[in-house]
């Protein structure tokens, strides 16, 4: 799944956990792991999680 390759990705770049990120993202400290198990996200939580890592990456560009 796409988008979960791009939040592995994300976390690892950020070293953040995956129970921050879904907490953070998309208020759900279970996201990460439940798209680990399958869950298919809806087009809102999806694009709600990468709006998060877009502003994050933006927000802490260096």
């Amino acid at each position: 799944m796409y988008l979960l390759r791009e939040i592995e990705k994300f976390m690892a770049e950020t070293e953040m956990p995956w129970t921050k990120f879904g907490r953070l993202s998309v208020h759900d400290p279970r996201f990460v792991e439940d798209l680990r198990n399958g869950r298919q996200p809806g087009k809102k939580i999806s694009q709600r999680a990468e709006h998060f890592m877009n502003k994050w990456r933006n927000d802490h560009a260096s």
